[in-house]
């Protein structure tokens, strides 16, 4: 359990470069590709963050409804596009800066978790989406608007829950079966992921 729920954390902690950009796509080209983790009726209005070519995080577009989109980073292999509510921004903006800091994937929990319990973090008092779209084969074609070689994974966060509150295994009982993920802590959140189409 603690090795899966790392691996999400480096998953999730998607928002920093990895370094330079040599081929960055122009900003439209990100763009299109950050909203496609996003459900279609609430992609033009997504705010979207994506990156400069020297690799930094940057504002390419200012939305008008409540989510917020990252685009793939073009220095890591593969692709990665994920979405989410803006009541989960203070907790992601939170984790770039300590990735940015040096803070490895537990030293970040930890900090995080500290800083929730203290009040000092805000976390969502509802239940609140994330939406990720990936894959190491995956590949966005700007001429045909899709994205192709990725899957789709939710989750969604909710902060102290646990399976006694919830009901959820902790484990999925079938494929793409929803489990509670790190219960009992600030990041609880139910992991749905879509078994890929034959």
């Amino acid at each position: 359990m603690k090795k899966a729920s790392l691996l999400l954390s480096a998953l999730i902690l998607f928002s920093l470069p990895s370094c330079a950009q040599e081929k960055t796509p122009a900003p439209e080209a990100q763009i299109g590709a950050a909203v496609m983790a996003a459900p279609e009726d609430v992609r033009a209005g997504a705010t979207v963050y994506g990156y400069t070519n020297k690799g930094n995080l940057t504002l390419l577009r200012q939305g008008t409804n409540s989510l917020i989109c990252l685009a793939d980073d073009p220095g890591r292999e593969g692709f990665q596009a994920v979405c989410y509510h803006k009541d989960l921004e203070p907790f992601m903006a939170r984790g770039r800066e300590l990735k940015a800091q040096g803070k490895s994937s537990g030293e970040i929990f930890d900090i995080r978790e500290a800083e929730a319990k203290a009040g000092k973090l805000k976390m969502p008092e509802q239940p609140t989406t994330l939406h990720l779209l990936e894959g190491p084969g995956g590949k966005y074609d700007p001429e045909s608007g899709q994205v192709t070689g990725a899957y789709y994974r939710y989750v969604v966060y909710i902060p102290w829950a646990t399976a006694e509150s919830t009901g959820l295994p902790l484990q999925p009982i079938v494929p793409g079966g929803p489990w509670i993920m790190d219960p009992g802590t600030h990041r609880a959140h139910i992991m749905i992921t879509p078994p890929p189409k034959e």
